[in-house]
């Protein structure tokens, strides 16, 4: 199966891209048609691995090439690579760990050399990983380089300590992906890739969110398109935090942001089915490289990209970006700073571009704006837009019993 399957079909590029995938090759690991029944049919008797949301999604970005380029989840080389120096063993850049845990009887029962069937947490066959390497990991010394805290309130942190105690590594090939609530949002970066060469854009800009776009995402968004063909609205779906807003009043405060406030012909919106990690920094950097993949050639970066509570600076997630030479990661970073509506100014601004001080400023928290939703004041215009207030109004309950949280930030 996996172990002779023709290696060529791992990687789809076009000399037509602007923006080569990372690596230099776009992966497909997708078995499709008769290809793909035939795969399942002959993967039956395989020994099986259910495996967490999380690795589940991991296993499919893999698979259609936003992970590129890897081709299965990390060994330990590559993994403690990853960690102690942000790169593959390659010195290619990534600073994401993605790997595939297993309880130390299971890894017991699965033989090195031998294909496992991978499973979703439901139990629906999903593809097949060829088992290279099982190794023991540090969950301590992850949480430290990757995290930077082993503290059990960062809900990245605790995600690693729940995992299972043996990484499994090897390439993999799905021929089933996971069921999507937005099939209408779904694109592989092979499809935005010949979208973007369609429409002939060249200059892409990526953006990442977990939240509802308001006034200050807008701006930056607005101030790219002077300087981009097009933007490529890239949400994250997969696992957040609880007191996150489903992705499901998201996508429909997206689509009413984009109806209504800019041109359709310059904005695609694709939903990214991927877990956030809450990384701060590392996970700015996976990002970047993921929207890379996609096509994009310059990728957003605002304030605190990617945090949660107080781990990280407001900024560590563009430092970061110093840490590499020049082209190394080959996509552009665009740092903004915290933007707000200005009073005095009478337009959005940043404190880049605005002289007065914070009293003439609307910087609005989560926790106020949880506030005003759950008692049935609207926030002004100058923070949301109506028609997107109107989109979190339809769901105030949730605000009101403490369910959801607006974070300040533009990630």
């Amino acid at each position: 199966m996996i172990g002779v399957l023709n290696l060529e079909k791992r990687g789809q590029g076009t000399e037509q891209e602007s923006i080569p995938p990372h690596g230099g090759e776009l992966v497909w690991l997708v078995a499709e048609g008769k290809e793909g029944e035939e795969l399942l049919a002959s993967s039956r008797s395989l020994p099986k691995l259910f495996l967490s949301l999380q690795e589940s999604l991991d296993l499919e970005m893999i698979a259609t090439g936003v992970y590129s380029p890897l081709q299965g989840f990390m060994d330990q080389k590559d993994y403690q690579s990853v960690l102690q120096n942000k790169r593959l063993t390659s010195g290619l850049p990534w600073t994401i760990p993605i790997t595939l845990a297993a309880s130390p009887s299971q890894a017991s029962e699965l033989k090195e050399g031998k294909e496992v069937l991978l499973c979703s947490p439901s139990g629906n066959p999903l593809g097949c990983l060829l088992l290279e390497e099982k190794f023991p990991y540090d969950k301590r010394k992850e949480a430290r380089e990757v995290f930077l805290t082993e503290d059990l309130q960062h809900p990245g942190v605790a995600n690693l300590f729940d995992r299972e105690e043996v990484l499994l590594a090897g390439p993999v090939r799905i021929f089933s992906r996971m069921a999507s609530d937005f099939p209408s949002y779904r694109m592989d970066p092979r499809d935005t890739r010949a979208l973007f060469i369609k429409k002939e854009w060249k200059r892409i800009v990526g953006f990442q969110t977990r939240n509802p776009v308001h006034r200050a995402h807008e701006y930056i968004l607005k101030c790219t398109l002077e300087i981009a063909d097009g933007i490529f609205l890239n949400p994250l779906v997969g696992e957040t935090k609880k007191d996150d807003i489903p992705a499901d009043l998201r996508m429909k405060s997206y689509a009413a942001l984009l109806r209504n406030y800019f041109p359709a012909d310059r904005v695609v919106l694709a939903v990214l089915p991927v877990s956030m990690r809450y990384a701060g920094p590392r996970e700015a950097i996976f990002h970047a490289i993921i929207r890379k993949n996609f096509g994009c050639t310059h990728f957003i970066v605002g304030r605190d990209h990617a945090g949660v509570g107080n781990y990280y600076g407001p900024f560590d997630a563009q430092r970061i970006f110093d840490e590499f030479a020049a082209g190394e990661i080959g996509i552009q970073p665009l740092f903004f700073d915290n933007a707000f509506y200005c009073y005095r100014c009478q337009s959005m601004a940043t404190t880049k571009t605005c002289p007065h001080g914070e009293g003439d400023h609307l910087n609005l928290t989560g926790t106020k704006v949880r506030s005003m939703l759950s008692s049935g004041e609207k926030p002004p215009a100058e923070f949301s837009r109506p028609e997107v207030v109107e989109v979190l109004m339809e769901s105030s309950s949730m605000f009101s019993h403490g369910n959801v949280k607006i974070p300040p930030d533009c990630s």
